[in-house]
C-alpha cells in the first residue's frame, strides 16, 4: 500500500501536529509502531490530581497533543482503529479518534460518516422523514377526470364519499391506477375504486362499506413497499368557495391521522397537516421557507453556512479523483498535498457577499394554481409535485423578490379570478393559464439596498405562459386583450407607477412549465394611455426586449435568453473570473456557454479576441447585438453546440498548419447540418432559463438562422486563418484561456474531452451554479489518463451511478493527455437567503 492509500482519514493542519510527518506519523504500511520514548520526568505521577496533569501537559513541549487544538482534532476515526479495533502506535497523540468516546463533532456540527453516531443520526432522519412526509403533502388539484369510462365525469375518485375514502401516501412514483388496483387485490383488500397518477406518491381509494374501510386500514397502514411505509390519510370534505375553512370535527387520534380535504362541490382535493384550522399551517411550511430557507439567519451566518457546505462538496473531488487514478500511475501532486489543507483539492479562498441582499432577483417565475384555501393564486409552489404538493402561496414574504414583481403577480392573480379560461391543473394536465415570468432591467449605477435597487428598475417584461390547445380562438383573443388592459392599468395606478416595457405570450403544451427552446412566442401591444389595447397583427417578438447593465455595458435581453438573476453580484463574479484568467492583449478567450455574451463582452477590452459559443440562437442574436451596441469588435459568437465546434475552433485558432484550414471550414457544414437534423439531447438539457426561442431578429426560422451562422462562421474562420492578401497565415494567439459557465447539468462529455486533450489550452476558469456538476467535470479534467483505455463493458451500469461515479467511469476512457490541476476556488453569493451560490475554480496545467 502506498503512502497515499489511507483515503478515509480526513486531513487537518498537520503543521500543528508534527512538522516532520505530513501524515501525522501514519507510515506507508499503517502497521502499529513502537511508541516514541518519552522523558520520565514528564510522566505524570500516580497521585497527581487531574488539574495538575492538565497543567503539565499544557507546558509540556514534547507532548504530541498540541496546546491549541486544531478544528479537525479527533473528528474522524483512525483508519487503523477501524480495521483492527485497537489503538495505533501513536496512542493519545494520534490526531484521529480511537473510539466513539474520543470522537468530536466536526466544525460544521456533523460526525464522521463511519461512526455509530452518524449512522444512528442518519437512520433517525430517514425515519423522521417517513413519519413527517404525509403532513407535507398539499394537493389542491381536481381529480374528477372520467377514468372509469362511464361517461358521467365522476371518475374513480371524483364521486367518492369522504366517509368511505382514504388517501394512501408513500406509493411508488411509477405506479398508475391499474398497478394500485392490482396491489390492493393481492393484499386481499376489497374496494370500490382506486386512483393513482404516475409520478406522484399518493393515491385515493374508496370503499363500499365501513367494514371494508376498517379492514383495509388495518391491512395497509404501515405496510412496507421498498424502503417506504404506507401511511393512510383521511379524506375530509371542504368547500373551496368559502374564504375561511368551516368548522369541522377533528379526527379521534390527531397524532396519527393526516387529513385529505376534498370539496364535494368542485371535487378539489387538498392534503394538509392535521389540525391546520386555516389551511396554511402545514408543518410550518410557507413560500418563504421553501424559496428562501436561509432567510431566518443573519446574512453573515448564511455566508458561513454556504462556505462550510462547499468545503464538504469540494472534498468529494479529492476523494473521487483519488479513486479514479489508474493503477500504476502516481497520484497527482495536488491530491497528495490535499492532506495539508483539510482534504480540499485546492484552497477555498472565501465567499464574496452580494452587494444587494433583498429584492435582488431580476427574473421571477410565478406558478399559477390554488392556495390551501382553494383560491386561484399566483406565486410559488410549496413543494414538489411528485410528493403530492401542488399548493401555491403568494410571494409577498419572500425577501429575494422585488416589490415590482410581487405587484405584477398580484395584478395577474386578480385578473384570473374573473377569467373565463381555467388555470392549469397539474393532476390532469389540462387548463389554460400556467405561469407568469417577470423580468426586470435596471439603469446603470450601484445600489446598496433593496429600496435603491428597485428605484433603478427602468424596464419590465412580462411573459405569460399558456396552453391554448382545445380552446376557442375568439375567447383566447378576448382574454388576451383584457389581460393587456389590466396590466397596463395596474402599472399606471400603482404608486409609484410600475415600468412596463413588453408583454409576451408563450404557448407551451408540455406537462412541466419548463418550456422548450422552440415554444411559440407572440407579443401583445400595451396601451400607454387610456383606451383599449390590441393584439399585434403578427407573431413577431423582435421588439420584446429589455436592457440591463453589467460593468457599464448595456445588454439586450430577449424573453427566454439567460441572464444572471443578480446583476450587481454578477459584476463581482465576472471580475473575479477575469482576474484569475490573467488576460492580456495576446490572449484568445473562449467563452463556452456564453448566453447573451455577458462574460466575453465584459472582458473583451482585456484580450485580443473572444470566441463565444452558445446553442440557443436567440441568445446568440442578443450577444451579437450587445457587441454592436457597446462598440466591441473583437468578439465572435457561434450558434452551435459546444461539443460540435469546440475542437474545430481550438485547432483553428491555436494550431498554425495551413493545411488544416480547409478541413475545419468543411466541418462547419457537418456541424450545422447536425444541429438542424437531430433534436437536442434531453440527457444534457440545459436549465430552462438557458433555453430560448429560435426566432431571430429578422423573423427567420431556426434553419435559416443556422444557415446564416454557418456562412458567417466559415467567413470568420477564413479571415482568421489568412492575412489580407490571402497567402500568409496571421499571428496565432500564444495565450489561450477558456471560461466555462455551463447550466446546472454541467459540461457535455465531448466538450470536456476537447478541453482536456488540446495541449494549447493551459488555463481554464470554471464558473458553476451547481458545485456537484463542477466536481464531476473536474474529475475528468484533473485525473491522469490511463496507460490503456478501457472500453465500457456494461453500458447500463451508468443508470445507477452518481454524477461523480459516472465521471470516474468516463475518466478511464480519457485519451492520453496532460491533466489539469485545481489551483484555487472562491464562492460568489448570487442568491442570498437560499442554499445556492456560484463557485469559481481555476484549473491549470
Amino acid at each position: 500500500m502506498s503512502s497515499s492509500s489511507p483515503t478515509t482519514e480526513p486531513s487537518s493542519v498537520t503543521s500543528l501536529l508534527n512538522p516532520h510527518s505530513p501524515l501525522n506519523g501514519h507510515d506507508s504500511t499503517d502497521q502499529p509502531q513502537p511508541p516514541p520514548p518519552r522523558d520520565p520526568e514528564n510522566q505524570p505521577q500516580d497521585d497527581a490530581v487531574p488539574g495538575d496533569k492538565r497543567k503539565r501537559e499544557e507546558n509540556d513541549d514534547d507532548d504530541p497533543k498540541p496546546s491549541v487544538v486544531p478544528p479537525l482534532w479527533k473528528t474522524s476515526l483512525c483508519s487503523y482503529f477501524r480495521r483492527e479495533s485497537a489503538s495505533c502506535s501513536h496512542g493519545s497523540g494520534c490526531r484521529y479518534a480511537h473510539g466513539e468516546a474520543e470522537l468530536r463533532p466536526r466544525p460544521d456540527n456533523t460526525w464522521d460518516p463511519t461512526s455509530e453516531r452518524a449512522k444512528k443520526q442518519k437512520l433517525e432522519e430517514e425515519e423522521g422523514d417517513q413519519c413527517a412526509s404525509p403532513d407535507n403533502v398539499m394537493m389542491t388539484e381536481a381529480v374528477d377526470d372520467d377514468d372509469d369510462g362511464d361517461g358521467n365525469g365522476d371518475g374513480d375518485v371524483g364521486g367518492l364519499d369522504p366517509e368511505l375514502s382514504k388517501c394512501l401516501v408513500h406509493l411508488p412514483r411509477n405506479w398508475k391506477s391499474e398497478k394500485l388496483k392490482d396491489f390492493l387485490s393481492e393484499k386481499g383488500v376489497q374496494f370500490k375504486s382506486a386512483k393513482k397518477k404516475k409520478g406522484m406518491t399518493l393515491g385515493f381509494v374508496s370503499f363500499q362499506s365501513v367494514e371494508q374501510l376498517q379492514t383495509a386500514v388495518k391491512e395497509l397502514d404501515g405496510i412496507s413497499i421498498g424502503n417506504k411505509n404506507i401511511k393512510v390519510a383521511d379524506v375530509i370534505p371542504r368547500s373551496f368557495e368559502k374564504k375561511t375553512k368551516s368548522a369541522m370535527a377533528l379526527p379521534q387520534n390527531p397524532q396519527k391521522t393526516t387529513e385529505v380535504e376534498l370539496d364535494g362541490e368542485n371535487v378539489e382535493d387538498s392534503v394538509v397537516a392535521n389540525g391546520a384550522e386555516d389551511g396554511n399551517a402545514t408543518s410550518g411550511r410557507s413560500a418563504r421557507k421553501v424559496v428562501t430557507p436561509l432567510a431566518h439567519m443573519p446574512y453573515g451566518d448564511q455566508l458561513e453556512h454556504k462556505k462550510n457546505s462547499l468545503m464538504q462538496i469540494l472534498k468529494r473531488l479529492t476523494r473521487n479523483a483519488r479513486k479514479a487514478c489508474p493503477d500504476g500511475i502516481p497520484l497527482p501532486e495536488w491530491i497528495l498535498k490535499s492532506r495539508e489543507i483539510g482534504g480540499l483539492p485546492c484552497s477555498l479562498e472565501g465567499i464574496l457577499a452580494s452587494p444587494v441582499v433583498y429584492g435582488y432577483r431580476n427574473k421571477c417565475e410565478f406558478s399559477v394554481g390554488y392556495s390551501l384555501q382553494g383560491k386561484i393564486t399566483v406565486g410559488f409552489m410549496l413543494g414538489n409535485f411528485r410528493e403530492g404538493v401542488t399548493a401555491v402561496e403568494e410571494p409577498f414574504d419572500c425577501p429575494n423578490v422585488s416589490r415590482i414583481s410581487c405587484k405584477y403577480a398580484s395584478i395577474f392573480q386578480e385578473f384570473l379570478q374573473h377569467s373565463s379560461l381555467p388555470v392549469w391543473n397539474r393532476f390532469k394536465n389540462i387548463g389554460f393559464w400556467r405561469q407568469l415570468t417577470v423580468r426586470e432591467g435596471r439603469r446603470p449605477g450601484m445600489a446598496s439596498d433593496a429600496e435603491n435597487c428597485e428605484a433603478n428598475i427602468a424596464e419590465v417584461m412580462l411573459i405569460v405562459q399558456v396552453s391554448s390547445t382545445g380552446f376557442d380562438d375568439a375567447q383566447i383573443t378576448s382574454d388576451f386583450e383584457r389581460l393587456a388592459q389590466v396590466f397596463s392599468a395596474g402599472a399606471t395606478a400603482s404608486l409609484p407607477s410600475l415600468p412596463l416595457t413588453a408583454l409576451v405570450i408563450q404557448d407551451h403544451q408540455g406537462i412541466s412549465n419548463a418550456a422548450p427552446a422552440d415554444a411559440p412566442l407572440r407579443s401583445l401591444s400595451i396601451s400607454k394611455g387610456e383606451g383599449s389595447s390590441e393584439m399585434q397583427a403578427t407573431d413577431n417578438v423582435v421588439e420584446a426586449k429589455i436592457h440591463d447593465y453589467i460593468s457599464n455595458l448595456r445588454f439586450c435581453i430577449s424573453p427566454t435568453a439567460f441572464f444572471q438573476v443578480n446583476t450587481l453580484a454578477a459584476e463581482k463574479l465576472y471580475s473575479l473570473a477575469g482576474d484569475w484568467a490573467e488576460l492580456g492583449p495576446d490572449t484568445l478567450l473562449f467563452d463556452v456557454c456564453c448566453g447573451t455574451g455577458t462574460i466575453g463582452l465584459t472582458l473583451a477590452h482585456h484580450v485580443g479576441m473572444v470566441i463565444g459559443i452558445e446553442m440557443n440562437a436567440s441568445a446568440v442574436s442578443d450577444a451579437r447585438r450587445n457587441a454592436e451596441i457597446n462598440g466591441i469588435t473583437n468578439c465572435r459568437f457561434v450558434s452551435a453546440k459546444a461539443e460540435d465546434v469546440m475542437r474545430s475552433l481550438l485547432e483553428e485558432y491555436i494550431n498554425a498548419p495551413q493545411k488544416q484550414e480547409n478541413n475545419v471550414i468543411e466541418g462547419i457544414d457537418e456541424v450545422v447540418a447536425t444541429d438542424e437534423e437531430k433534436p437536442i439531447s434531453t440527457d444534457n438539457k440545459p436549465n430552462p432559463e438557458e433555453n430560448s426561442s429560435h426566432e431571430l431578429e429578422s423573423g427567420k426560422t431556426a434553419s435559416e438562422g443556422l444557415e446564416t451562422d454557418k456562412q458567417e462562421l466559415r467567413s470568420q474562420l477564413q479571415n482568421s486563418c489568412t492575412s489580407e492578401n490571402g497567402n500568409a497565415p496571421v499571428k496565432r494567439f500564444s495565450n489561450v484561456v477558456a471560461i466555462v459557465d455551463p447550466p446546472r447539468s454541467g459540461l457535455h462529455p465531448t466538450v470536456i474531452k476537447a478541453l482536456r486533450t488540446h495541449p494549447g489550452l493551459r488555463k481554464l476558469v470554471y464558473i458553476s451554479c451547481n458545485p456537484e456538476s463542477l466536481v464531476a467535470n473536474a474529475i475528468e479534467l484533473c485525473t491522469p489518463s490511463p496507460e490503456k483505455i478501457e472500453k465500457n463493458k456494461n453500458n447500463r451500469a451508468w443508470r445507477n451511478m452518481s454524477s461523480a461515479g459516472l465521471a470516474r467511469h468516463r475518466a478511464k476512457s480519457m485519451p492520453a493527455s496532460e491533466p489539469f490541476r485545481p489551483v484555487k476556488a472562491m464562492a460568489v453569493d448570487l442568491f442570498p437567503h437560499t442554499i445556492h451560490c456560484e463557485l469559481v475554480m481555476l484549473l491549470e496545467r
